[in-house]
């Protein structure tokens, strides 16, 4: 019995010296990096295409991105996610130096595929990676940012070096890796097929990656397989003032989630900030003004179709 009992200790020992110095050797290493594809893609859109662009570029790459004292996109700090590491969205305006002037656009295509930049190093989970796009709305978001709009023109800010935690770098080799870039077109949801534009714009719109319980558990290429889809209680991020915020229950549930709530409430919360009980909606979600009623309402009748999943989520209410 002593023999096997010290036989069990040294295993258990070799197996601890083992994770520890697995643990050690991510942790020294910076994020991976991978072959690099080329594309050959030239996009271009007309006003309404890039019109379209400049919608779910402010969508889903300002909140991050855009810097508020050079009014573009030229990066910032990014303070929501602590455990990821000491983040900066980097430069994506037209400057040859420090944006994405000199990429062409076969690589921004790459990368809003697979996650993986020109240089081959993978862009970390917190992100967006955009696998369920049509094709349609990539050419336009990549027309968009080759602009002259104001949001894009070249602004010669440097980019801040980020410092991803050992959970990013974890992730990054285990849970997260590069996506496999479509073999086939994507098509954009059929005009007036309204439950179809409701989960397009909740997948392609990321609604699904925060109000899902763990971005640990996202399940990237078939999102309604996450565990919880859609269910809240992401604790991952954190408010100005350093409060943890807690992503709440946009499922169809009755007594957690928005199972009692009206089309027209839900699209003067998405659209205007307003919750049904009168308060404002709380950091970091904002209220997406550039969606149209119709967009809003799509998402709505797509939400109410989702598993309804009991999971009460509290939130700090400061108003």
């Amino acid at each position: 019995m002593k023999k096997l009992l010290k036989i069990l200790m040294f295993i258990v020992l070799a197996l601890v010296i083992v994770i520890g110095i697995t643990a050690a050797v991510i942790n020294a290493q910076d994020l991976p990096t991978y072959e690099v594809e080329k594309i050959e893609y030239t996009a271009s859109a007309d006003s309404a295409g890039l019109a379209r662009g400049k919608k779910f570029v402010t969508l889903l790459c300002a909140g991050c991105h855009l810097n508020t004292e050079t009014g573009t996109l030229s990066g910032k700090r990014m303070e929501d996610a602590p455990e990821f590491g000491d983040l900066y969205a980097q430069n994506i305006t037209n400057d040859k130096e420090f944006g994405i002037g000199d990429w062409t656009d076969g690589e921004i295509l790459y990368l809003l595929r697979t996650g993986v930049l020109p240089n081959g190093r993978y862009a970390p989970p917190y992100m967006a990676k955009l696998p369920h796009m049509s094709d349609e709305d990539l050419n336009n978001i990549i027309a968009f940012l080759r602009s002259d709009d104001e949001l894009v023109k070249a602004t010669n800010t440097a980019d801040q070096p980020c410092e991803p935690s050992f959970l990013t770098k974890a992730l990054c080799r285990v849970a997260f890796k590069p996506l496999p870039f479509p073999n086939q077109p994507i098509k954009t949801p059929a005009a007036g097929d309204k439950l179809a534009l409701g989960k397009y714009l909740t997948i392609n719109l990321d609604c699904w990656t925060c109000h899902s319980p763990s971005f640990e558990k996202l399940n990237v290429m078939e999102p309604e397989k996450t565990p919880g889809f859609l269910s809240g209680g992401n604790q991952s991020l954190y408010d100005k003032d350093r409060n943890q915020v807690v992503s709440l229950n946009i499922t169809p549930d009755k007594e957690t989630g928005i199972g009692n709530w009206t089309e027209e409430q839900f699209i003067k919360a998405t659209k205007y900030g307003i919750l049904p009980e009168g308060h404002t909606l709380q950091f970091p979600m904002e209220p997406y003004t550039e969606l149209t009623d119709e967009e809003a309402a799509a998402i709505f009748t797509y939400l109410k179709t989702v598993p309804a999943i009991s999971n009460k989520v509290e939130r700090v209410i400061y108003d």
